[in-house]
Order: structure tokens, then sequence, then C-alpha cells
């Protein structure tokens, strides 16, 4: 029935810039490979529980450079098999993500309250998920088509034309999942023939740590894409190296000044730039650029030849023309209005005169 829906999507993963750009991840839709949280779930890592934080940061410094040779031979059917008792590579990580939810910094604002304790930060997230829905999504790119989005409440910035305003600021609450619950969920998306699990919402950052336990649960082999607005800590990013099959990455503004006036977002664009080259040097990436009215020079062009000159001109890029005024978008004059002719034509031409040539069509 989908493929009635988005006929683009039935053949997507046989065109030459998605076989190109996200050859891991079409291996894992089609059963030839396995996802890189099984993978990290069957590695066997050597640490005491009780070490201090910092000796857990060396010894997951070493298992991440172990882990890219173990992957290697999981792929090739060679790896080892994991001793019953063993811990694994993503035990450590669920261990050092929740000393993180003990002084909370999975995103850049660093908020460090206990959330273990009832404490809430900027994005107002607890202990659990708060789920608002999850279904098959047929509105993403194609290749991700159908994708198997989980939506859960809270976010780690306050854009102004916020599309999901309701879900990202709690205008509805959610319900609540724990981990084992939210495996059975990833589980039925997978039956009901979802190409992936889609963490979004909101924003995934906020419930990493709930996020590594719930692949810890995951008893299918699922592609995992990580669907985020790129403002996470750079523990964050190391937790997710190794982890995640697809950066779905919103790019969002090019420089820090529009980044805070729209979204709350201060040092936006080096937590964008630094996560985007990790998400290259450890998984496949799909990046998001959402044009906005008035905003071509001073964000639509640098960001995308940022993308160009450092992560390559067949960098899979959506060039995103659906703005439309949400939320608060009124607050701002030029957010009040949609994208004209000449603005989309002028995004296209930007991106051609950078020498982007895998963009989404």
């Amino acid at each position: 029935m989908w493929r009635l829906i988005r006929p683009d999507a039935a053949f997507a993963l046989e065109e030459p810039g998605v076989k190109g750009s996200l050859t891991r991840y079409v291996g894992i839709v089609e059963g030839r490979k396995l996802a890189k949280f099984l993978i990290a779930r069957s590695m066997p890592v050597e640490f005491e529980p009780d070490a201090s934080t910092m000796e857990l940061w060396k010894i997951h410094e070493k298992g991440l450079k172990d882990y890219q040779e173990f992957e290697g031979l999981v792929d090739e059917g060679e790896a080892p098999g994991m001793m019953e008792e063993a811990l694994s590579f993503l035990d450590l990580k669920i261990e050092i993500a929740r000393r993180i939810m003990e002084s909370c910094h999975f995103c850049v604002r660093r908020c460090g309250v206990n959330r273990l304790s009832g404490g809430l930060g900027y994005c107002r997230c607890g202990p659990e998920f708060r789920v608002s829905t999850f279904f098959p999504h047929m509105g993403e790119e194609p290749e991700l088509v159908p994708s198997g989005t989980v939506f859960t409440c809270g976010c780690t910035i306050r854009c102004l034309h916020c599309q999901n305003w309701e879900i990202s600021q709690w205008a509805e609450q959610g319900k609540p999942y724990d981990p084992y619950r939210m495996a059975r969920v990833v589980e039925g998306l997978r039956r009901q023939g979802c190409r992936n699990l889609n963490m979004v919402g909101g924003e995934p950052t906020p419930n990493t740590w709930l996020w590594l336990r719930t692949m810890k649960e995951i008893k299918v082999n699922i592609p995992t894409v990580w669907n985020s607005n790129s403002y996470y800590s750079e523990e964050t990013s190391r937790l997710l190296s190794g982890l995640i099959d697809v950066y779905l990455l919103d790019f969002k503004y090019g420089n820090d000044e529009c980044a805070e006036a729209i979204s709350d977002a201060s040092g936006y664009w080096e937590a964008a730039t630094r996560n985007h080259l990790r998400a290259k040097m450890y998984g496949e990436l799909i990046i998001r650029v959402l044009v906005l009215p008035g905003h071509n020079e001073c964000c639509t062009k640098p960001i995308l030849n940022w993308i160009s000159k450092n992560l390559g001109p067949m960098t899979r890029v959506n060039l995103m023309f659906q703005y439309r005024p949400e939320y608060r978008a009124h607050e701002r004059i030029e957010l009040r209005r949609r994208l004209t002719p000449l603005e989309m034509a002028e995004a296209r031409r930007i991106a051609e005169e950078a020498g982007l040539k895998n963009l989404v069509e």
C-alpha cells in the first residue's frame, strides 16, 4: 500500500545517490548487514561499573577504535561470539549515559540537573520517555519511507516557527514509556514494514540514555536514524558513535546570530559543524536544510558551502522549501510569510554553485 502513496520510495534504494552515500543503511534494510547497535551489543568490553567516569571514557575511546575493526569482522561473518555474562560496548555506553543523567549535559546547554532525582532542565524531560505518537511515516525522504517514527516530547531549542511545537514545547504531555515497552513499539513498527527506527520529536537528544537502554532490548535488525536538530553535546556525539546508522541532521543556521534570535540556540554553528563532521566519520548522513524566508545569504549560502567543502559534494542533502508560519513565527517580520519562487530558485542556484550533486528530489 505504501508504494501507492510514495511510488518514489519504492525504488529509492536503487538510486545511485542513495546507494553511494547510504551504502551500509541499504545493506541493513535489505538484511545483508547488521545495525550498528546490534554490533555494539555483541562486542565485549571489559570495565568495572563502579570505575570513575574519566576511566569509563578512556575505555570508551579505546572501544570505539576496536568497534570499527569489530564491525568489519561482523560484516565478514568472522566476529567472535559474546560470552553470556560479558559486558558489551553498548553496556558501557548505557552506564556513561546514566551518569550524564545525574548532571545532565546531553545537549549544548549543559543544564547540570539531576534528572534521575526529578530535576528538569531547559528541555523539561524527565527520567522516562514521554511519547506523543509513533507510526509508519510516509512523508520522510524516499529512502527512509516507510519510516518507523517515534515522536517524543521536549526539545533542546525553541524555534519560533516550530511545526511540531505542541510536542516540542509540551502543549501535550505524552504518554510514559520505559525502554522495555519502547522496544516492543520498535519491533511492531518493523513488523509493519518500516525500513528504520526514526528517533524524532521534539528532539531525541534528551532521551539518549533511554534510547541506549531501548537498543539493549530490541530483538529485530533495524537501522537506527538519529533525527536531530544537531544541538547536542560532544559527549552525546561520542556515545552515538558506533551506534547510529543514519544521522538525519538539521543544519538550521549559517551563523549564531540567527540561531539565537530564532531558536534560542547560542553556539549553534560550532555544535552543528562538529556533529556533522563526527556523523560523517562514524555513520551515514542525510542533511536537512530548511530554507527560511529572507535567510538565503546569511544561512542557506554558508551552510551549503560548508557542507560541500567539509563533507563533500556527494553528501545527501534535502533542500526543503515547505516552510510555513507556525507557532510564534509572527514575532519576526520575515517569518510571517512563505518562501517566494525567487527565493526557492535562489537556494537551488546556491546549491548548484556550491557543487552539491546529491540533493533529495
